[in-house]
């Protein structure tokens, strides 16, 4: 019987072929007659015999899935389980700031009589940087170092007279407060006097020459000049409340320059014991290095805050996960041991997450296959077949 369907179906194969010549051959003839009403009764005709076909073939197909005992199974990709050290990371974002940012005021009234640097000039702690004009206070210091040495000799001898008890002790304590109070007025007047010599109180980088030469200048008024040390940089964030815990001095991060295209590693440093009530977070500073002075004060900057690590925790996926009416998570393993591979529907515990993986904390073992792609429609315990590993 086989053997008579398969010439049959020769045979009719053949027929088609040899029909399919003659209408195309007809039709040619019909075209060539340019008989409109002739053209559309051939018309009719064909569709009727491709109609025929279409019905014919619809048969076969029917006897043919009737026949074939060959099942299609489910193709999916397989990923197997790894034990990594993972960590997790929270991603804020900060300004650059430096201990070291002051603008520098004058301490004297007077004339900027001089401008020692330039902006952009760097300075070590204690140089000069600029002079006020004193209005005479050289002068009454020299005069008064002068009584100063008078009252101070005057002193002495008098205190070798009073030492071989020679003389009052009255006129011995009247040297005395003489001498002392010369001393005291030369002091006081030094330190005014110092006030007109304006010094760096940290090395660094003039960044702004504010006041120039020759304006006159007072305590309380226009800043001189700005002074910047871009060796002590410094990241301030406000990292949200709930990280309180995990998030703690000497913890590393990744911090990145959007403006600069760099990112440079970086500790915290400070760890702030005070929530901000308005919008519940808490300050930290993170140290940054800045050997190329290339950061400077008030840039943005992204922190990675590495505020979870494990060591041989379990990672897969997160998109392998699936997920229940009842919130439950669950993977579908992939059951090798039969003679057809199947996935098999089970339940898991999850931890934190980070760039598109998630730590498993319990349901699955080391090496163990799961179901990556394809495991949207399955079902527990069906049959499938496994296309490429991870592994």
């Amino acid at each position: 019987m086989k053997k008579i369907i398969i010439i049959l179906g020769i045979l009719g194969i053949t027929y088609s072929c040899a029909d399919k010549e003659a209408v195309k051959a007809n039709v040619d003839t019909v075209i060539e007659g340019g008989d409109l009403t002739e053209m559309k009764a051939k018309r009719t005709e064909v569709l009727a015999s491709y109609d025929s076909i279409s019905k014919v073939l619809s048969k076969l197909e029917t006897a043919i899935s009737e026949i074939d005992t060959t099942k299609k199974h489910t193709l999916v990709t397989a990923y197997k389980v790894i034990d990594t050290t993972f960590k997790n990371y929270i991603s804020i974002q900060g300004n650059v700031d430096t201990s070291e940012n002051i603008l520098i005021y004058p301490e004297y009234q007077g004339v900027l009589s001089q401008v020692y640097v330039k902006q952009g000039q760097k300075v070590s702690k204690g140089q000069t940087l600029a002079k006020i004009d004193d209005g005479g206070l050289s002068s009454q210091l020299a005069q008064l170092e002068a009584q100063y040495q008078l009252a101070k000799t005057t002193y002495d001898r008098q205190e070798r007279l009073w030492q071989q008890k020679i003389g009052s002790e009255i006129q011995y304590l009247q040297a005395k407060t003489n001498m002392e109070s010369a001393q005291s007025a030369v002091k006081q007047l030094r330190s005014q006097l110092s006030k007109t010599t304006i010094t760096a109180p940290f090395s660094g980088v003039i960044d702004d020459i504010i006041t120039e030469q020759g304006q006159v200048v007072a305590p309380g008024m226009q800043a001189i000049m700005r002074l910047v040390n871009l060796n002590d940089m410094h990241v301030n964030a406000s990292v949200p409340e709930n990280y309180i815990k995990s998030v703690v001095k000497g913890s590393l991060v990744n911090v990145t320059f959007p403006a600069l295209g760099k990112t440079v590693e970086g500790k915290i440093k400070t760890v702030s014991s005070f929530i901000n009530p308005s919008n519940r977070t808490f300050e930290i500073e993170v140290d940054v290095p800045n050997t190329d002075k290339t950061i400077k004060p008030n840039l943005m900057a992204n922190l990675e805050i590495n505020n979870y690590s494990k060591e041989n925790a379990l990672v897969i996926p997160s998109d392998c996960i699936q997920e229940n009416a009842k919130g439950d998570k669950y993977v579908f393993l992939i059951d090798e041991t039969g003679a057809n591979s199947k996935a098999v529907q089970t339940k898991i515990e999850t931890g934190n997450s980070q760039s598109g993986l998630i730590e498993v904390l319990s349901g699955l073992e080391k090496d163990t296959k799961i179901v990556k792609d394809g495991a949207l429609t399955l079902k527990d315990g069906e049959t499938v077949t496994v296309k490429t590993s991870n592994q």
